[in-house]
This record gives C-alpha cells, structure tokens and sequence, in this order.
C-alpha cells in the first residue's frame, strides 16, 4: 500500500512539474512572437541562448545568434519586425525538465508556418537554443511550388555538394 501511495504521488508530482514547465515554455514562446511583433530588440535576443541557431524559410537561412541578430536588427530598428500569432503548440520534456521541444503552427504574413525547436533551462530559466520556420505547403500544390524553386534550388544543391 506505501508503495502503491509512493507512486501515485510521484506521479501527480511529475504531471504537475510538467503542467508548470509547459505553461513557462509557451509564455517565453508567447513572449519571443509579441517581442518580434513589437519590435522588441532586446527582448526578443533575450529569450534565446547565447549559442541560439535560427534557421529560416529560405535554404541559405541558418544563423547562430549572433549573425540573425545583423540580420534582423534593421528591421527591428524600423519599427517592423514580423508577427507570428501561435495557431497551436505541441511541448515536450525530457525526465529532467532541462531540455524541452516543441513545435507549433502559426499565423504569419506568409500565412500558416511550422516552427520548430529546442528549448534549455540555464540558470533556471527557459531560452531557446534552436528553432526553425518553415512555411507550409498543401500536398496538392507540391508540384507546382518544386517548379518554382527548382531553379534556384538547384544552384544552393550544387554548391553544398562542391564542398
């Protein structure tokens, strides 16, 4: 019976930890969208580990923080940066709660986008360590949207072959 109690409380304990880490990972992910909808520099660099990665919607698109940052300060300077309104998100943990992914759909002015990624706990906080953006394509319109990259795609392909 001790056991059987031992158990059940271990269990409620852990479906709590889980409960109060999802809710602290989607308000720092809800915190990162509005930043980058407000055009909130510092906040949104903030939110990401020191040694983050963004990878974009566009194959050359693979930054380590500190190139995203140049990348994305004009635009954050002028006062527009982008808006992703989350759709849905799915979280999840490893059994230490110091390493969480995700992904989610989301509301972009490229409509609906996948984003993706990894989250780690460093000094206690949540900060996002990878994420990627993909822009969804319906099944039916593959066809079509492989013409239209193939073009430029085959150079990117030929070049990361070469070396």
């Amino acid at each position: 019976m001790k056991k059987l109690l031992f158990l059940i409380l271990f269990f409620s304990g852990f479906v709590q930890a889980q409960k109060n880490e999802t809710m602290l990972v989607n308000d720092l992910l809800n915190a990162w969208h509005k930043a980058a909808s407000e055009a909130n520099y510092h906040t949104y660099f903030n939110l990401m580990a020191e040694e983050a990665v963004f990878i974009g919607t566009d194959a050359n698109e693979n930054w380590n923080k500190k190139d995203f940052q140049a990348y994305a300060k004009p635009y954050f300077d002028k006062g527009k940066a982008w808006n992703f309104t989350p759709l849905e998100r799915n979280v999840y943990f490893d059994k230490t709660f110091k390493i969480a992914w995700f992904d989610e759909l989301l509301n972009t002015q490229m409509k609906i986008c996948r984003g993706s990624g990894v989250l780690v706990k460093i000094n206690g906080q949540w900060k996002i360590q990878h994420y990627v953006l993909s822009m969804t394509i319906p099944n039916e319109n593959s066809t079509e949207i492989i013409k239209i990259k193939t073009p430029i795609e085959e150079g990117i392909i030929n070049k990361i072959q070469m070396r």
